[in-house]
């Protein structure tokens, strides 16, 4: 682009938490008002420094971590848009409080080596560092799939690795249908996966390996074993974002919700979401009961495209730039392709032509939002160390859950391919 905006400072010394009396008072209250149970794992004697693992679905989670580790100080890894609000002056309001209370800014699915630094800092400060791996709210209540350099991370702090694994926050509020259910109580986990002298005998495999197992939850199968009703009568509204494929009849891009029901404009089969969570059928066969089943067929189908080679995605797109934390940018109007190469974003505007390209290798996933900021709707959001493009594709059925479900498969596709 011929224009150079300002960029976010990544280098910025992490700040010790100060200010946790404003990090309490925002939090407790919805902490209590879900009665939030925290059962604490193999922590006796686990005191700071240590590397926090959370898994991540809804605003709740932050509140829940500030109880889980009260009274102690933390740095939190965020994304850039979290740190925006707009001003006149580039430096924003925002900006100064989350690096007040310890926030640190990571761009969404980027090898940065600066936030290695970062964290290091943190833990050389005897404080917490919080980490939230999916790096995005998951999508049906199930785990996300974490980065591979995940082990060697927790390896170079050299400090104990402890999870915190939340039960109860998506089903209360989804992220394709945000809300507050009153779900209580909800509940969390709280675990010791590695003391400092266990870690410095493991290899980042193993690391790796413990991590995941403890990541492994189910949000909705978590509901009906606790036998929580949710009575809201939208509960089903915005599901068909994640489950765009009809199992009936397999068309993609014709499901649609509303109240406690999930549709096929296509065929027309309809599902009711109980208050448990649960899916049924009003006639004829229930494919899938449990909302992640149908999400996981969804991904076996994107992975037999990518296996077969057909997979693609072409569409005009409307590209806003987030390089600071003073707001978001149009640089204009453009096309998005992605294939089995990878991404590709090319397009021209008031501060010229730009383009971006991702190769399959270098995502293992992508960040998608949702009706993002409630202006132009789904989008893809890219990312390099110095800029975000939201690409919010337009004049075309689509579907960005696709689109990321896409980005996972071909990567494993392509590491597959590197093995043999």
């Amino acid at each position: 682009m011929q224009e150079t905006f300002p960029r976010f400072d990544m280098l910025a010394t992490p700040k010790k938490q100060h200010l946790r009396a404003i990090a309490w008072a925002i939090s407790f209250p919805d902490v209590w008002k879900h009665h939030a149970q925290i059962k604490k794992i193999q922590m006796a004697g686990i005191q700071p420094p240590y590397v926090l693992l959370c898994n991540h679905n809804a605003f709740l989670d932050f509140k829940v971590t500030t109880a889980a580790i009260f009274p102690h100080r933390a740095n939190y890894v965020v994304a850039i848009d979290g740190f925006t609000s707009p001003t006149k002056k580039g430096f924003t309001s925002r900006e100064w409080l989350l690096r007040t209370v310890g926030c640190i800014c990571k761009r969404k699915f980027t090898n940065d080596a600066i936030l290695v630094r970062q964290l290091n800092r943190v833990v050389k400060n005897g404080d917490i560092a919080v980490l939230y791996p999916e790096a995005r709210y998951s999508l049906c209540g199930t785990n996300a799939v974490l980065p591979e350099s995940l082990g060697k991370l927790c390896k170079l702090l050299k400090v104990p690795v402890v999870s915190l694994i939340m039960h109860g926050h998506h089903v209360n509020s989804p992220v394709w249908n945000l809300g507050d259910r009153g779900v209580k109580p909800v509940e969390s986990e709280m675990t010791c996966l590695f003391t400092a002298e266990s870690l410095a005998k493991a290899s980042s495999e193993e690391v790796n390996r413990v991590i995941n197992q403890a990541f492994a939850y189910d949000d909705f199968a978590w509901q009906r074993e606790k036998g929580i009703r949710i009575e809201y009568p939208k509960r089903a509204e915005g599901l068909h974002k994640v489950l765009y494929q009809c199992p009936h009849c397999n068309a993609e891009y014709q499901m649609d919700s509303e109240g406690a029901e999930l549709y096929c404009k296509a065929c027309g089969k309809r599902w009711q979401m109980d208050a448990f969570g649960a899916l049924h059928a009003t006639s004829g066969e229930t494919e899938f009961g449990h909302i992640p089943d149908w999400y996981e067929w969804e991904r076996g189908n994107v992975r037999r495209e990518v296996e077969a080679g057909t997979y693609s995605f072409f569409a005009p797109v409307r590209v806003m730039s987030l390089p600071n934390a003073s707001g978001y940018i149009p640089i204009g109007e453009g096309t998005l392709t992605h294939n089995m190469d990878g991404f590709v974003v090319r397009g021209s505007g008031a501060y010229g032509d730009f383009e971006m390209e991702k190769p399959v290798a270098s995502l293992y996933s992508c960040h998608i939002e949702l009706n993002y900021l409630n202006k132009y709707g789904d989008c893809i959001d890219l990312n390099t160390l110095e800029d975000t493009w939201y690409c919010y594709p337009h004049d075309c059925t689509f579907s960005v859950v696709k689109i990321a479900l896409a980005s996972e498969e071909l990567y494993q596709y392509n590491q597959r391919a590197k093995q043999i």
